[in-house]
């Protein structure tokens, strides 16, 4: 039996737009089948390879070609700046670059002639400084094409660039890459298929060519007559040669737009898709693929060198940092707090904060990024995705100026001791989520950082993934000889890693502390709720704490502050006592409240009680607990928190 794709429901176009989108159709399509219906099909191979046409054949791929690639010398820089770089006057140089999309192409020959004629603005330097005259001479058109061609290069490639997300860059410097070695060897590699897209348009362009070139340059045979300017002349004594030749163009504009397949016309976006997900196969391993057994555990090679971190942040980030070699630092906070501009200001790769940073004994303040020996793993690793795994790890020592050989084996080496050497040869997206960090983490290390910046890398992981990267993280940091900051929202992470946590609210600094006294004490109540403690600000009483908000609450505390002092009530979820009637023992802070959440969290359920009286509540019982009050959501319930399980912290 015969299988048939079933066709996915589309929309019908409505009549009224079906008609005129019809008619686009054929009013576009016609004047190609009258060059086809005319086409002296007999006589085509003997018009194409007249010596006229031949010659003026020669000379439009000598011309188009040269100005493709006078095109690529001056327009893809000009598409990086456009891209990359705000500057005064960005809107009008953008403006220049369309010009010629829309000028007349007659108008385009004037402005040449009166740019660069014998008697133009820049002609008569040229012809007495260098003795080149570009009217009537193959220059001429050459240039010529090139002012009507290239902008189809540079708005091609600035939509590529733009496409393209700069920590790709931000990376490559971190890792030692001047800005020269980033743009040939990640940015050019990256936008490629844009590039490609935006080179055969140009070339396509340039070949067909004919207003601003019979206007420049003239019409010389040999000289300056290109095949379009050939069919202009063919048309007045020899119609069906004309017919021939434009056959021929007509062919080569429609190669290069079958060989786009869709780059310029908008279809890029669903072949992107299909590729992908045709490819998901490899990268779709179990996570668990590469597991703890196969991560080298061996003690890492005792650090050469230590550097200390002393940096004073001004600007949006607020705030003194120092840390001794070997410390891991987490940063955490709520959204907005500056977390990531600090990291990137460590990098000098913001203007909002700026940092004066020591590594050791040396001042790399005034330093550019590929040289102040601070590597930076963002969120999602940003490896390079035309390189493979060995390639992306090699990529600091080679451009640190180590050979090729040596670069390698070391990179070797760290795919090794992080459980993924056998993918070195792998690209990115043959990678699951674990692999891909664990390689983004060999390659921050490969480059021998004096100070390490990790931004959430664990963010994209599933549980099971996290626990194992998190595992060689911790063992590998440990013979680490610089300063590590790693930005997380997982108190997980900010224990079990590191040594200090600094806690960021609106930029500044608003503890800094061991994760011990984090713990036992935070000053933030976005840092208590991160470790899953109640947190409620009030102002101190005599006997514990006035909670500040709609709820007038008065809170009892064991250990109360001095009167009148700003402070933090921080009380653990295990202390919350849950009861269907009000209770007559030893809680002094009870509230009326209902069930409003039930949430399983491992061998316990967490409830979150919600109460006129109060703040929200969240209390910890086990299972049994709530089957024997017989607990649902929306259930009526008395909260009782003891006065010394209240905790009060001066904020």
């Amino acid at each position: 039996m015969k299988l048939t794709r079933p066709r996915s429901p589309g929309r019908r176009a409505p009549l009224p737009l079906a008609v005129p989108a019809v008619l686009a159709i054929a009013f576009l399509l016609l004047p190609l089948v009258g060059i086809l219906a005319r086409t002296p099909w007999s006589d085509l191979v003997g018009n194409l390879t007249d010596p006229a046409v031949l010659t003026a054949l020669r000379l439009s791929l000598l011309v188009s070609f040269s100005a493709l690639g006078l095109s690529l010398l001056l327009g893809v820089p000009l598409a990086w700046l456009l891209a990359r770089v705000d500057f005064p006057g960005k809107t009008l140089v953008r403006s220049l670059v369309l010009l010629p999309m829309v000028l007349p192409p007659t108008v385009g020959g004037v402005a040449l002639l009166l740019g660069f004629g014998r008697r133009g603005l820049l002609g008569p330097w040229l012809e007495s400084w260098f003795g080149i005259t570009l009217p009537f001479h193959t220059s001429g058109a050459i240039v010529a094409a090139t002012f009507v061609a290239m902008p189809f290069l540079v708005i091609s490639l600035e939509g590529t660039l733009a496409g393209m997300h700069p920590r790709y860059e931000e990376t490559a410097a971190s890792l030692g890459a001047n800005p020269i070695r980033v743009f040939f060897t990640v940015t050019v590699p990256m936008v490629a298929p844009g590039l490609a897209a935006g080179a055969a348009l140009t070339w396509a362009r340039a070949l067909g060519e004919f207003g601003a070139t019979i206007t420049f340059a003239g019409n010389l045979p040999g000289v300056t007559q290109t095949l379009p300017l050939q069919v202009y002349l063919l048309l007045q004594d020899s119609p069906e040669a004309a017919t021939s030749v434009s056959l021929l163009l007509l062919a080569i504009a429609m190669a290069v737009l079958i060989a786009l397949r869709g780059r310029w016309t908008g279809n890029n976006g669903r072949a992107t898709s299909r590729r992908r997900g045709s490819a998901a196969s490899p990268a779709d391993e179990p996570a668990t693929a590469v597991g703890l057994d196969e991560v080298d555990t061996e003690p890492l090679p005792a650090p050469t060198e230590l550097w200390s971190l002393h940096a004073q942040v001004t600007g949006f980030n607020r705030l003194d940092l120092d840390a001794a070699p070997g410390t891991t630092v987490a940063v955490v906070g709520p959204n907005g707090s500056g977390k990531t501009t600090l990291l990137r200001a460590l990098l000098g790769l913001t203007p909002r904060s700026r940092a004066v940073t020591r590594l050791g004994e040396d001042d790399v303040t005034g330093l550019p990024p590929h040289r102040r020996g601070v590597s930076w793993v963002p969120q999602d690793g940003a490896l390079f995705p035309h390189l493979t795994a060995l390639g992306n790890t090699a990529f600091g020592p080679r451009a640190q100026g180590h050979p090729r050989a040596r670069a390698k084996a070391d990179a070797q080496q760290w795919l090794d001791r992080l459980g993924v050497g056998h993918l070195a040869h792998r690209k990115p997206g043959q990678l699951s989520g674990g692999q891909a960090q664990r390689v983004a983490l060999a390659r921050a290390l490969a480059a021998r950082p004096r100070l390490l910046l990790l931004d959430e890398p664990l963010a994209a992981l599933d549980q099971t993934t996290r626990a194992h990267v998190r595992h060689t993280l911790r063992h590998h940091l440990t013979g680490f000889g610089g300063v590590c900051l790693i930005v997380t929202h997982d108190p997980v992470e900010a224990v079990s890693l590191a040594d200090q946590v600094l806690v960021l609210q609106d930029g500044s600094a608003l503890q800094y502390a061991p994760p011990a006294e984090i713990t036992r004490t935070p000053r933030s109540p976005w840092v208590a709720r991160m470790l899953g403690r109640n947190a409620w600000p009030g102002t101190a009483t005599a006997d514990g704490l006035a909670l500040d908000g709609a709820h007038p609450t008065r809170l009892t505390a064991a250990e109360p502050l001095p009167l009148g002092t700003q402070a933090l009530a921080v009380v653990s979820p295990e202390a919350v006592s849950v009861h269907r009637e009000q209770p007559t023992g030893s809680p002094r802070n009870q509230w009326p409240g209902r069930i409003a959440e039930i949430t399983p969290v491992g061998s316990r359920l967490r409830l979150v009680i919600t109460s006129d009286q109060a703040p929200d509540i969240v209390a910890e019982i086990t299972p049994q607990s709530a089957a024997d009050l017989g607990l649902t959501e929306g259930t009526p319930v008395w909260a009782g928190i003891k006065a010394t399980e209240t905790t009060l912290v001066p904020v």
